[in-house]
C-alpha cells in the first residue's frame, strides 16, 4: 500500500477575485503534490474557499445581492482560475457546504460542553478585512499589524475560547518539534511575539452580523470565521466528533499545510489548540510562504497594481506564468513580479535555455539520423562524463530541495542542468562531427547523451511545468517511470525511438513591442464606458446575457483525455455541427454515463486547450454538496437555443 500524503492550501477568501499573489500558493502546493505523486505517495490535495464573515455580508449588501449569491459568484471565479492553472486538487471545499456547516456546529458544541468556551463581552479593536481582533499593544501606528488598515472599536456579546488552558502544551510541542513551523523565522516569531508573552483567550463568536455558521446553542451568535475556516482541513476528509470516517482515519494528521506568512498565527496557534481540544494529533508541518509583490509593492486594488492570473495566462501562456512564480518566490524573502521581469525570465530561461535545447537536439537527430535516436556506444569521452556528472548531481539536488519544499531553489538546479546540456553542444560541435563520416559514432553518442539528458531534466521539471513536460515527453516518445527515487542515471530508454515533431515550445517575446501594446490596451480600457453592473458579483445587464449563446447538444461519444485523471473529451452534436468539448468531470461521470445525453453548451466560447486538447465550448454543470452535476436537457432536440 502506498504511503499517504495529505496536503492543503489555505482556503481562499471569497471577498473578491484573487490576484496573482493569491494564486501563487495554489501553484506551489500543486508542484509539491505532483512531486509527491512522482515519489510514489498516495496524495490527497485539498483546496477551496472561505465564504463567511462580516466583510462578505457587507460586500453583498453593497452590491444588492444575498451573501450566498455573492460567494457563489466569487467561489466560481476562484475555482475557474485554479483550473486555468491546472491545479491538481483532489477536493475543492466550500465552507458553505452543508456537511462542513454541520461539523463546525458539532465541534463548537463539543468545545462548549467540555468547558473550553464561555460567554463574555468583547470590547476592543477589530479589523474587518482580516476578520481579526487586536489589543492596543499589538496595533502598529493604531492600525492592523497584518494589513495596515485602520481598525474599529467594537463592543459586543461574544463567546470566548480558553486559549490559556492549552498554551503551555503548545509551546512544548513547538519547542520539541523544530520542523513543525517552517521557515524557522516564523517559528521564532510565534514563540517570542505571541506565546511566551502570554496568550489571551480568543473571541470565537460574533453577534453583530448574521452571515456565518449559527452557534448551535445561541441563535444570536455566529461562529467566528477563523474557527469556521480552519476546521475545513478535517471536515473535508470526514471528521465527525461522533465518529470520524475511514478517510479521516487514513489521512489525518495533515502532512503539510501551505499558507501565506500573514496567517501563520492562525495556523500555528489557534488551529493546534483547537485540535488539542478535540484530542486530535497536530499537523506535521506548516509552511508559511512569503508574499508576491508588484514592483516591490504589495498588490492592492486601491493602488491599481493588481495582476490577475487568468489575464497573465492569456498574455504569456500557462507554463511561463507557472514557471515565473515558482522560480521567483524564494523560501524566505518576498518575491517580485512585473511585466518586464516576466518577459526577461521567459526569454532567457524558457525560450533560450529549455526551448532552444530541445529544438536544436531534435533538429540534429532528424537531420543526421532520420529522426531515430541513436544508441549509445558506452565510450564516455571527457565532455560526456562532465555532462552526466553535472546533470545527475544537479537533478539530485533539485529532488532533495523539493523534499524540503524549496521550489525556487529546486527549479534553479534543473535549469543549471539544462545549461550544462547547452554547454555540451557548444563543446562537442555536432555539426562539425557530422562532416566527418569516421566520427559518426561519436556524433551518435553526443546526440544520445543530449536526448537522455533532456529526458532526465524533463522528469524533474514535470511537477513545476506539467504541460510543457508533457509536450516534451510527446516529442521524445518515451514513457515516464511511475516512481522517481531521486537517482537520475543514464539508461537511454529512447534509443531506437523515432522523435516526434518539435514545434516551438516557447516563443521569444519582443519586450518593447509587448509593453507598447499593453500600454495601448490599458489606455483603451480607461476610455471605454463601463456598464453600471460591472464588477458586481451576481448582477449582469441584459446586454451581457445576450452575448452568451446556450445551445442544447447531444453527446455522441466520450472518452478520457490521455494523461489526465480529471478531463473527459466529448463529441457533441449541436444539430448543424459537431463540437469537441473537454470538461473536468471524470471524478463524477464515466464516459458511458454521458453518451446519448442532451446537455447545455456555451457554444460561442473562444476555443481553449486543456492538456493540449482543444475544447470548442463548455458544458453547464452545478456544484452541489454531493459533487458536480451536469445540467441535462433530455427531451430537448439538439441544436435548440436556450433563452
Amino acid at each position: 500500500m502506498k504511503e499517504k500524503f495529505y496536503l492543503t492550501t489555505a482556503i481562499a477568501y471569497t471577498s473578491q477575485k484573487p490576484h496573482i499573489g493569491n494564486v501563487y500558493e495554489a501553484i506551489l502546493s500543486d508542484a509539491i503534490a505532483r512531486f509527491k505523486r512522482m515519489q510514489g505517495y498516495d496524495v490527497f490535495f485539498l483546496t477551496g474557499t472561505d465564504e463567511h464573515g462580516e466583510k462578505i455580508e457587507s460586500e453583498a449588501k453593497k452590491n444588492g445581492v444575498t451573501p450566498q449569491e455573492y460567494v457563489d459568484k466569487v467561489a466560481g471565479q476562484i475555482r475557474a482560475i485554479w483550473d486555468d492553472f491546472h491545479i491538481s486538487y483532489d477536493k475543492f471545499i466550500r465552507t458553505t457546504d452543508e456537511d462542513h456547516v454541520r461539523m463546525v456546529q458539532k465541534v463548537f458544541q463539543k468545545f462548549y460542553d467540555q468547558g473550553d468556551i464561555y460567554k463574555g463581552f468583547y470590547e476592543g479593536n477589530y479589523c474587518t478585512p482580516c476578520e481579526s481582533f487586536w489589543t492596543d499593544s499589538q496595533l502598529v501606528d493604531g492600525c492592523c499589524p497584518d494589513c495596515g488598515r485602520p481598525v474599529a472599536k467594537k463592543r459586543e456579546e461574544a463567546y470566548y475560547f480558553r486559549m490559556s488552558k492549552y498554551v503551555d502544551r503548545l509551546i512544548k510541542h513547538i519547542e520539541e518539534h523544530e520542523d513543525f513551523i517552517t521557515p524557522a523565522s516564523r517559528r521564532n516569531e510565534m514563540l517570542n511575539n505571541f506565546l511566551r508573552p502570554g496568550l489571551q483567550d480568543l473571541c470565537v463568536s460574533r453577534s453583530t452580523f448574521r452571515w456565518g455558521i449559527p452557534v448551535p446553542f445561541d441563535e444570536k451568535h455566529v461562529v467566528y470565521v477563523w474557527v469556521d475556516a480552519l476546521h475545513n482541513y478535517i471536515s473535508a476528509i470526514g471528521y465527525d466528533p461522533d465518529g470520524p470516517s475511514e478517510q479521516f482515519q487514513k489521512l489525518w494528521p495533515a502532512d503539510l499545510h501551505v499558507i501565506g506568512k500573514d496567517i501563520v498565527r492562525f495556523h500555528t496557534i489557534y488551529w493546534p489548540i483547537f485540535l488539542m481540544a478535540l484530542g486530535l494529533p497536530l499537523p506535521k508541518k506548516v509552511l508559511g510562504h512569503p508574499w508576491l509583490l508588484f514592483d516591490q509593492d504589495k498588490m492592492s486594488k486601491s493602488k491599481g497594481n493588481v495582476l490577475y492570473g487568468d489575464e497573465l495566462i492569456e498574455e504569456f501562456g500557462l507554463d511561463a506564468v507557472r514557471y515565473y512564480l515558482l522560480a521567483e518566490m524564494g523560501f524566505y524573502q518576498d518575491g517580485n513580479i512585473s511585466y518586464e521581469l516576466l518577459i526577461q525570465r521567459t526569454n532567457a530561461d524558457l525560450a533560450n535555455t529549455l526551448g532552444n535545447l530541445v529544438s536544436r537536439t531534435v533538429a540534429m537527430v532528424k537531420q543526421y539520423f532520420g529522426g531515430v535516436v541513436p544508441a549509445y556506444s558506452g565510450a564516455d569521452a571527457p565532455a560526456a562524463e562532465t555532462l552526466k556528472r553535472s546533470v545527475s548531481e544537479k537533478l539530485a539536488n533539485a529532488y532533495r530541495l523539493m523534499e524540503e519544499y524549496s521550489a525556487a531553489d529546486a527549479l534553479a538546479q534543473v535549469f543549471l542542468a539544462l545549461k550544462s546540456c547547452n554547454k555540451y553542444i557548444d563543446e562537442t560541435t555536432p555539426w562539425a562531427l557530422a562532416k566527418d563520416e569516421s566520427r559518426k559514432q561519436e556524433l551518435a553518442d553526443v546526440l544520445a547523451n543530449l536526448v537522455e539528458s533532456i529526458r532526465l531534466c524533463n522528469l524533474m521539471l514535470s511537477p513545476f511545468l506539467p504541460d510543457a513536460a508533457e509536450r516534451i515527453d510527446g516529442i521524445l516518445t518515451a514513457e515516464k517511470p511511475e516512481i522517481c527515487d531521486g537517482k537520475f542515471s543514464y539508461d537511454y530508454p529512447c534509443a531506437g525511438h523515432t522523435l516526434g515533431d518539435a514545434p516551438i515550445l516557447f516563443a521569444r517575446i519582443d519586450e518593447k513591442k509587448f509593453l507598447a501594446e499593453l500600454a495601448k490596451k490599458r489606455e483603451s480600457q480607461k476610455t471605454e464606458k463601463k456598464p453600471e453592473t460591472e464588477g458586481v458579483p451576481g448582477v449582469i445587464g441584459i446586454e451581457d446575457f445576450g452575448k452568451v449563446a446556450l445551445t442544447v447538444g447531444e453527446v455522441l461519444s466520450c472518452e478520457p483525455v490521455k494523461g489526465s485523471d480529471k478531463l473527459l473529451k466529448l463529441q457533441v452534436s449541436l444539430g448543424a455541427e459537431t463540437r469537441q468539448i473537454v470538461s473536468g468531470i471524470s471524478q463524477w461521470y464515466k464516459p458511458e454515463d454521458l453518451v446519448g445525453k442532451h446537455i447545455v453548451v456555451v457554444s460561442n466560447l473562444r476555443p481553449a486547450k486543456l492538456r493540449g486538447v482543444e475544447s470548442q465550448g463548455m458544458l453547464l454543470a452545478a456544484d452541489t454538496p454531493d459533487g458536480v452535476k451536469v445540467l441535462f436537457a433530455d427531451g430537448v432536440p439538439a441544436g435548440s437555443r436556450v433563452r
